[in-house]
């Protein structure tokens, strides 16, 4: 019986086992049908993320393509969007989009690189290396790179399978080494790529261990050898960068040495390359643009004379200031007249208008450069066509422009068979219209009127010319009659220069006594006596209307000049009056309050007092504050909220201070500081702190008000005048968020017009005025945008006294073309939703008040009343005894020296009023 049970029991254990792994596994198959409905919520999120970045971009490429169809000359819009569409990986309209660009601008080296290495992977078939073979063509036209070059190279080497693929490929490389083999820092690698590619084929040519090569295999390794050798030799004899190095491989690789020739043209590269790397050194160091390195490196080339490595620096300089006119028409200006080789010079020609079509001087060089080698009319027509459509600043420049096609015209002209310009100078003043603000002297129409003359011998239309010039506003001029007479001596006949010289006197206004001398001096030489008598009575009736006229301008600008003098004095006079009775009617309620407070002060004894003797022996009491840069003491106020008071006894100890080093004051050593915050913790020592690194400091004397007021404005006083100019240049410093004023200390009693303005208030091409700026743009964040520009040398925010921006700024550039080229790409730009203006900085005329050393107005020249430290009565009524007003008054009338014994007590021995004590004033008020 104990058999089966133990059966059963068995089996039930059996039975609850298999449930257990059976919820085991139900639960863990629950678990990961959970994991995996986590997975791909996980997925669905992501792919929405995805999909909503998705269309934003899109809806950011078709907005780039949108503004790029309004405007296809926005350059940083064409960028943007190519970074888009490679990020996208649109890889059709990312070509397209490049294409576009590329036919607009020559492209940087990066934006080639990324479009070579794109075109490179999808063009792996053998039919589709053409395509990349002229990509690359067009990529090493737009700049001289060794990065392209190397890359096109080494692109070229997979081809080399092809039929004549090893010859393409020698091809390339010797194109790439005259190209860039003389840069100094990176042409080493296009060197050592060449020889790599030589020692490769070599390796080819070397025949298995053990076999002897054939005669015709030891003619191709020997000249494979020969082939490295020469681009050892060649390459040592070029002044390059970390040369040593290839000098000893060369003598590794050699199985002979180094050839003596070969080691004497090393040495010669490498005293050159030393001469060269200062400059180079120069060129790492310095930031972009580097231009006045570049320029540096470039005249000393021009010292050693050789062309090749005078072109090679030129291009280094271009491909980092690609958008400098200055440095495309010096490059330009050397081609043409040193080098004069045909295709390089007509090549930088083009490149130089396709990188500043916006210059006048580059299209006028192309046009010249054009004709001096011999091209095609066509293709100067096709050139002078684009150069009217490249959207010239001025209409001075298109004239200009026109001139150089006109004078290219008429050396094309045979004018023996009859040919004229007429119909090119007709198309001429049609397609421009200038006006008189293009061509104000009508210079084209003179030339015109000059080779109708000369070549066309047709005087008649060149007078019909000279009539339509003077009918253009230029018959008030002597020098235009007189070009016209010029010309009527020169082709035509004594009569019409007597009828020219005739009408140049009666509608000269400028010089009529010239004109009037040279029709004299004609008549004295081909005219009759009765031409002599007419041409003498019309120079004098003209000369008798001219000086009237002359006579009525003077004295209708005298009368001007009298008439605002007037006005100025007026309203001199009207601002004095509302200053006074504005004084008259302020606080006329708190009157008794102020003279209430003032008993009780005076009751009190409070503030800083110093005692005097009087002559009778009592003592007054005086309060004493510093003297400011105005020289006046200034009135007692009361500290407002949040003001700051200076601790018990500061005032007795700074002025205690201040009678100590009285004698030690030097106003040559002192600066005054201004345009501080009344809040200001602890002055003295702040400032002491501050100004400390300018020199030794002899004492710092902040100003305080009668109730220890910190008065926003204190004299820090240097132990030597040096000092002080280190000092000034702390002006406009930025403390507690207000702009610190730092200015000579100077007394306005013995100056008192001297004024200080820092800044240039004239014309400055080199500096540009920028309006508009958001509040919250910085110095820095102004100065990165202008740095794509040019060369920032200083950035300047306009402020209040609070120091609250304005929103105004102005920015220097190292010359004037990078001030003109920052004003026309960055003129309607838009920084942070506001769009700001920019011009050439060009200050508005300060007022005659303004100016510093100008005049004062007359109610501030006269003499000031010292009212005392609480200032002068708000009531303007006179508190002085009457005995004092008549005292005044009778000082002139001495007679029999009665008044004298009676202002015995009120002068000193030198004649010279002094103070009066309380006992004088007690006297007199008993005597009245």
């Amino acid at each position: 019986m104990a058999a089966p049970a133990n059966a059963e029991q068995t089996q039930l254990q059996d039975m609850e086992s298999d449930e257990a792994k059976v919820e085991e596994r139900e639960m863990d198959s629950d678990e990961e049908e959970d994991e995996d409905g986590m997975r791909v919520e996980n997925s669905d999120e992501e792919e929405e993320d995805s999909s909503e970045d998705e269309k934003e971009n899109e809806a950011e490429i078709q907005r780039l393509e949108e503004q790029l169809s309004i405007n296809a000359f926005d350059y940083n819009c064409h960028v943007d969007l190519i970074k888009l569409l490679k990020q996208e990986g649109e890889l059709v309209r990312l070509r397209k989009a490049r294409q576009k660009m590329s036919e607009l601008f020559p492209l940087t080296e990066e934006i080639w690189l990324d479009w070579l290495k794109d075109e490179i992977r999808l063009t792996e078939e053998e039919s589709n290396r053409e395509q990349v073979y002229e990509l690359f063509e067009r990529a090493i036209k737009d700049y001289i790179c060794p990065e392209i070059w190397l890359e096109y190279a080494q692109y070229s080497i997979g081809g080399m399978g092809s039929p004549g693929g090893i010859d393409k490929v020698r091809s390339i490389f010797e194109r790439a080494v005259t190209a860039v083999g003389l840069h100094m820092t990176k042409g080493q690698s296009v060197w050592e790529a060449y020889r790599e590619f030589e020692n490769a084929i070599l390796s080819t040519l070397q025949p298995p261990p053990g076999k002897v090569p054939r005669n015709e295999e030891q003619e191709l390794i020997k000249t494979q050898l020969e082939r490295i050798h020469t681009l050892f030799r060649r390459q040592l004899a070029i002044p390059l960068m970390d040369m040593e190095a290839t000098y000893a491989e060369y003598e590794e690789w050699s199985e002979h040495g180094v050839p003596e020739a070969v080691a004497h043209q090393y040495k010669k590269a490498l005293q050159q390359m030393e001469k060269c790397k200062p400059l180079e050194e120069a060129l790492l160091v310095a930031e972009p643009p580097k231009l006045a390195e570049y320029q540096a490196y470039i005249d000393f080339e021009l010292k050693v004379g050789d062309p090749a490595r005078i072109q090679i620096t030129f291009e280094r300089a271009l491909a980092e200031n690609c958008l400098v006119p200055d440095m495309w028409s010096k490059c330009t200006k050397y081609l043409d007249r040193q080098l004069k080789v045909k295709d390089l010079v007509l090549s930088t020609h083009e490149r130089a208008v396709r990188n500043c079509p916006w210059t006048m001087s580059l299209w006028k060089s192309y046009l010249l450069a054009l004709e001096r080698h011999g091209a095609d009319h066509h293709t100067v027509s096709d050139v002078f066509e684009k150069a009217l459509n490249a959207g010239f600043i001025q209409a001075t420049d298109y004239v200009e422009i026109w001139q150089v096609y006109l004078d290219y015209l008429r050396r094309r002209v045979d004018f023996s068979k009859g040919e004229s310009l007429s119909k090119s100078i007709v198309y001429l003043l049609y397609f421009v219209r200038f006006g008189e603000s293009g061509d104000p002297s009508c210079v084209v129409m003179q030339i015109w009127a000059r080779i109708e003359a000369l070549h066309c011998k047709n005087m008649q239309k060149a007078r019909e010319l000279w009539d339509n010039i003077m009918t253009k506003g230029n018959s008030k001029y002597a020098n235009m009659w007189l070009e016209y007479y010029n010309l009527e001596r020169s082709y035509g006949d004594s009569v019409h220069c007597r009828k020219a010289l005739h009408r140049a006197v009666q509608c000269t206004t400028d010089y009529p006594e010239h004109v009037c001398d040279v029709l004299l001096t004609f008549e004295r030489v081909e005219g009759s006596l009765e031409d002599w008598d007419t041409a003498v009575q019309k120079t004098e009736s003209r000369m008798n209307r001219i000086n009237e006229q002359r006579a009525k301008a003077a004295e209708k600008e005298a009368n001007q000049a009298r008439q605002e003098e007037e006005r100025v004095e007026q309203r001199r006079k009207v601002k004095a009056e509302k200053k006074v009775l504005k004084k008259d009617q302020r606080g006329a309620g708190e009157k008794r309050k102020a003279e209430q407070e003032d008993q009780d002060e005076w009751n009190k004894d409070s503030g800083p007092k110093r005692r005097r003797g009087n002559v009778d022996g009592t003592t007054d009491e005086y309060m004493e504050t510093e003297t400011g840069l105005f020289g006046r003491n200034a009135p007692r106020t009361k500290p407002s909220a949040g003001l700051k008071k200076a601790p018990p006894g500061h005032g007795d100890a700074a002025e205690k201070q201040n009678d100590d080093k009285s004698e030690l004051r030097d106003d040559c050593c002192s600066v005054f500081i201004s345009n501080l915050a009344f809040t200001l913790q602890e002055p003295e020592a702040t400032l002491k702190a501050l100004f400390e690194s300018c020199g030794s400091i002899a004492q710092v004397r902040p100003i305080f008000g009668h109730r220890g007021v910190f008065r926003g404005y204190c004299y820090v006083q240097f132990e030597s005048p040096a000092s002080v100019t280190e000092a000034l240049k702390l002006d406009r410093r930025e403390l507690e968020g207000r702009p610190m004023f730092v200015s000579p200390c100077v007394d306005k009693n013995k100056n008192p017009d001297f004024k200080i303005f820092k800044y240039n208030t004239s014309l400055e091409k080199h500096k540009i005025f920028i309006s508009g700026l958001p509040l919250s743009c910085t110095k820095e964040q102004l100065e990165e945008i202008c740095k794509q520009q040019g060369t920032v040398k200083d950035v300047r925010l306009v402020t209040y006294r609070s120091g609250r921006p304005k929103g105004l700024a102005y920015v220097e550039f190292a010359d004037e073309t990078q001030a003109s080229q920052a004003v026309l790409k960055m003129d309607g730009v838009e920084i942070e939703g506001h769009k700001i203006s920019v011009a050439i900085s060009n200050p508005p005329r300060r007022s005659v008040n303004e100016k510093p050393g100008s005049s004062r107005p007359v109610t501030d020249m006269m003499p000031r009343q010292n009212y005392g430290s609480r200032g002068k009565g708000r009531t303007q009524l006179s508190l002085l005894p009457r005995s004092l007003h008549r005292q005044a008054a009778g000082v002139g009338k001495v007679e029999n020296g009665t008044a004298a014994e009676k202002m015995e007590g009120t002068a000193n021995t030198t004649g010279e009023p002094r103070t009066l004590s309380n006992s004088d004033f007690a006297k007199m008020l008993l005597n009245k």
